[in-house]
């Protein structure tokens, strides 16, 4: 490392994900540490562990249609459930491995954003955010009003017995550690494509879609490609969440979901997979923090009654959210940069 900062000789290792020798070792640790967590970690940590890890697949996804693609989308819990759905009906079949009925469910999910999708080069702002509220609507009345014999109805879907490789996946810590690599191998993919051809024109189309037309990309073309890969994300972790649960009901996926996700991008950072990431375990642990200290609430305010202080709670969590919206509209993720490149100027002011 020179005195004056941190230079590169290429192309390649200027755009490199991991830079240096220092950021390689904490990112070999981070990924130790997750890996090791369930071995001294009690259940109930390491639950709420793959419950992040599943929604930080989902919030990725949505993070590469809405933070760098621009479309506004209030859909993705509805991609999930499909998601969900259809994993789950696919491991009904006894030979079905795990990971292939994985991947067809984030497929099937795909699909059924991409319809949308194309509804997103004629329509923008309010009117697409309507569009892809109609999402859960279908999603709702497919479930409900198929044969019960295909997704169970309102009763859902059931699943028991499932091993991977021969490992049983019937217990928190096989959950957490499958949750995890599929975390990592969607991450490192959500890069991938941010810093792709495909990701350049996602940029470009939510900058100035005109512009983007005018200079020869193909508007309509990198908006369907941008709820496509979303979906697929909420399909991978819908399957993963029927997985888990080893149940799957409508009531798992509703729009109050897809706007926690929402929450989630929004604290973390509009435009960066890192900040998806930190804002979902913001909002997870404040979420969790409000389930922990309601009880306790009810306890010393019998009067107040157990809804009205888990709604109080709630509305609590609200107003921080729109805080954010208003002093900090960057999310964390901004303020975490600045604070970088604070450090690499340091002693210099400029």
């Amino acid at each position: 490392m020179d005195p004056s900062g941190i230079f590169f000789t290429s192309h390649g290792s200027d755009r490199a994900l991991v830079r240096t020798r220092p950021q390689a070792a904490a990112l070999a640790l981070l990924i130790a540490a997750l890996a090791l967590a369930p071995l001294v970690l009690s259940e109930r940590w390491i639950a709420l562990g793959y419950a992040m890890f599943i929604a930080m697949i989902a919030v990725i996804g949505l993070q590469i249609c809405t933070g760098y693609a621009g479309q506004v989308n209030l859909g993705q819990s509805a991609f999930m459930g499909v998601g969900a759905y259809g994993c789950a009906w696919l491991l009904h079949f006894p030979q079905m491995p795990v990971v292939l009925a994985l991947v067809l469910g984030g497929v099937a999910a795909a699909i059924f954003g991409a319809l949308f999708g194309l509804t997103a080069a004629r329509i923008k702002g309010f009117y697409l955010a309507l569009t892809t509220i109609a999402a859960q609507a279908i999603f709702y009345f497919l479930v409900l009003n198929l044969p019960g014999e295909w997704l169970g109805g309102a009763g859902g879907l059931h699943l028991d017995n499932l091993q991977l490789m021969g490992f049983s996946l019937g217990n928190d810590r096989s959950i957490y550690w499958l949750t995890l690599a599929a975390l990592m191998i969607m991450t490192t993919g959500a890069f991938g494509i941010i810093r792709s051809r495909h990701g350049r024109s996602f940029e470009a189309v939510r900058d100035d879609d005109v512009a983007a037309g005018m200079m020869g990309i193909n508007v309509a073309a990198a908006k369907a490609r941008a709820f496509l890969v979303a979906a697929f994300y909420a399909g991978i972790a819908g399957g993963l969440w029927a997985i888990a649960l080893r149940h799957v009901s409508v009531e798992q996926f509703t729009l109050f979901n897809s706007i926690w996700m929402i929450a989630m991008m929004i604290v973390g950072g509009l435009g960066s997979i890192v900040g998806a990431l930190i804002g979902t375990i913001l909002i997870q642990l404040a979420r969790e923090g409000v389930v922990s200290l309601g009880p306790q609430l009810v306890d010393l305010i019998p009067s107040a009654g157990q809804d009205i202080v888990f709604a109080s709670m709630n509305v609590l969590l609200g107003t921080v959210i729109v805080l954010f919206l208003l002093f900090e509209p960057k999310g964390v993720m901004h303020r975490i940069e600045i604070s970088k490149r604070a450090y690499r100027l340091w002693p210099f002011p400029y």
